[in-house]
This record gives structure tokens, sequence and C-alpha cells, in this order.
């Protein structure tokens, strides 16, 4: 059990308590092996009972109790956010495009029946958070402070299949490198499996949409791929996802990526980068975009470059292809010509304060008087 003092009442009656001894000496900044394996030391809380939300509070990372019969368990209310933090050469913290997660966290809220977060709640947790942990942000180009808020039905009066009255919204964090891969990625074109359907919640971060993609990746991988290219479950002519990211295409000298819609979900990584795409000049496309385009593009040495693109990962690009059990390999392009590579050093340079930010997706993070 952490040692803890209560500091001080931050705004909205936040209760604050910090720790008394840190856990930052135990991750080396230089080196970050893997996500996730280390958590910063602090945790924002707030709950969700009789109607209102209420109890918000800054807490010493750890363990919490909740009930075996909290809905989340057996009926899966449960959805979340990725963001990132980062820091500039002085020091100075931003967070990026931090509305948009709390945008987004909402939608998919609704969509599963439980209560919206205020963004007073959100904002307000967020930055105080970042802003006590802000030495767990590291320093080094590429790397940031990995958010994860997420939100899950508590409620333990009954156990029937309905939605939960109480929820409980969170935020913790975790110092992060690469999530996926530092290689190109040998990709699998999925025929049977999906990761969403028509009328479902493939637009959502719900934490179902995650676990049903387990197994089929399992089986990829197992063929000695690294991810699969989500199709669509109707007919599994229509490129989707792969594995958790957003995909673009340099498909005949235009940047072409599936339009967000029921089964996608709206990627701000994505987003992002289309922005930069056309801020560029180059020919963007938000289209359906069929299998056949992509296999007559790789026979006819017209697809030059394939990518998946996402908070945690940011941008991965691929160097295989298979379809019904044909390999087909990208071109093998220098990486001053990668466009993938390209837009990914735009966008971090915007995100560690290192080029202009035309968009506004900046938001820097004051440090808050104790």
């Amino acid at each position: 059990m952490y040692q803890t003092k209560i500091e001080f009442f931050y705004c909205c009656c936040m209760k604050i308590e910090k720790t008394l001894h840190s856990r930052i000496d135990k991750i080396n900044f230089n080196h970050i092996s893997s996500f996730g394996n280390h958590f910063s030391d602090h945790m924002f809380c707030s709950e969700f009972r009789n109607g209102e939300w209420k109890n918000s509070m800054i807490k010493p990372f750890g363990n919490i109790w909740i009930s075996p019969i909290s809905l989340v368990f057996h009926y899966g209310q449960a959805v979340f956010e990725g963001m990132k933090a980062y820091k500039d050469k002085n020091e100075e913290v931003f967070l990026f495009r931090p509305k948009e997660n709390f945008k987004r966290i909402n939608k998919s809220a609704i969509r599963l029946e439980m209560p919206t977060i205020p963004e007073s709640i959100f904002m307000n947790g967020l930055k105080k958070l970042i802003d006590i942990d802000r030495d767990w942000i590291p320093k080094n180009y590429g790397q940031s402070l990995y958010i994860r808020p997420f939100l899950i039905a508590i409620d333990d009066g009954v156990l029937s299949a309905k939605p939960s009255n109480d929820y409980l919204f969170m935020i913790i964090s975790t110092p992060a490198d690469s999530y996926y891969y530092k290689d190109s990625l040998k990709i699998k074109i999925e025929e049977k499996y999906s990761r969403s359907a028509s009328g479902g919640v493939g637009f959502t971060k719900a934490s179902g949409n995650y676990a049903s993609s387990f197994y089929p990746t399992k089986l990829a991988k197992e063929e000695g791929f690294d991810q699969v290219l989500w199709t669509d479950s109707s007919t599994h002519t229509l490129i989707e996802e792969s594995g958790t990211m957003n995909v673009f295409f340099w498909l005949k000298n235009k940047l072409i990526t599936p339009q967000a819609n029921e089964n996608i979900l709206s990627g701000i990584t994505c987003n992002s980068i289309l922005s930069l795409a056309k801020k560029e000049g180059i020919d963007v496309q938000e289209r359906d975009l069929r299998v056949s385009e992509i296999i007559d593009g790789l026979k006819n040495g017209v697809l030059k470059e394939a990518f998946g693109c996402g908070t945690a990962v940011v941008v991965n690009y691929f160097k295989t292809i298979s379809y019904q059990g044909t390999d087909f390999s990208l071109p093998d392009l220098p990486e001053k010509k990668r466009i993938s590579l390209r837009l990914k050093k735009n966008l971090l340079d915007i995100q560690h304060n290192l080029s202009e930010d035309p968009f506004g997706w900046r938001f820097r993070l004051k440090k808050f008087s104790t």
C-alpha cells in the first residue's frame, strides 16, 4: 500500500492525494522496452451515482475494488480512449487534440447506453493528472506519455442484463516509445472474421471490439503475419482497418483511406494525417476501397506504399500484403521517399513543438500552482 497525504483541493472539489514514494526511478526513459509496463504515480477517478457525477479525485496509482457483480464483467459496458502528452526541448508539456478524445469517448458512451462525461470533469481531471505526473513524460523525439481514459459499468445491485446505474471514469498513463513494431509489417487480408458489422459498435472504442479481434489475429500470427487487414463483414470485399489502426494506400499517385463509417473508427491520428497530406497538396481520397483494387495495384506496380496509423503506433508501413495464399511485396522504397514517414515526421514535429501548428492541435499544459 502506497503512503499518501491529502495535499489540497482543486476546482470542482477534486481531492488530490499525492504519493510520498514515486516509482519513477524504476524506468529507464532512454530505453522504454515495451508498451504499458510502467504506469505513472497517480490516476484520476470520478463516479457516476444516482444520476450525477461525484467524488472526483486524483490518488496514487493502484488497484481498485469493485464487486464481482459489477455489470462491466457480465455485459461489457466499457469504453476507452487513447491520447498522448509530449515534451519539447524546453520541458514544456503539450497534449495533442484532447477535446477530440473527449468528444469521441462520449460518442462511444452514448452508443453503449452509458452516461456522457462532462467536459469539466474530463478536461480538469486530465490536465491536473498530467501536470502532477509531468516528470513521467519522456523527453526523446517520438516518445510520449500515453494516456488511457476509460469508463466502466460498476452497478452491483442485481445481476440483470440491463444498462448499469453506476459508472466509474478513470484516467491512467504510461510512458511510451513504439507500440507495435519498428520494422515494416507483413499483413494478411482477412476473409472470414470481422472486427465490426453494420449497425454495430465498430465506430466506437468499445472494449469488446478489441477482444473479438484477438483470436483471428492469433491465427494470422501463427501463419507468420504481424497483423490482419480487416474487411467488411457482409462481402469481405471492402477494406476497413488493420489491427487497431486506420489504413492508407498510396495508389496511382493518390493517398486513399477508407472513409470512417459505422464500421470504421474515426481515428484522430488518421484525421491529422489527412489534414497534413491535404496541406502538402497531396491528392487525398476518403472512399470505399475494394480488395480487388489493392491486389490489382500490387500486381501492376501502381500501389507504391501502404501503412497503418493510430495514437499508440503513430505510423507503421507495410512490407507485404497477403491474399488467398499469395504474398505480394510492396516496393522497398528508401525512407526519404516514403510518404508515410514524411507525414509521420510532420505530425511528430507538431506534437513535440518543433514546427508551427497551423491547425491549432497543440494544447500547452501550464504548471498549476501548489
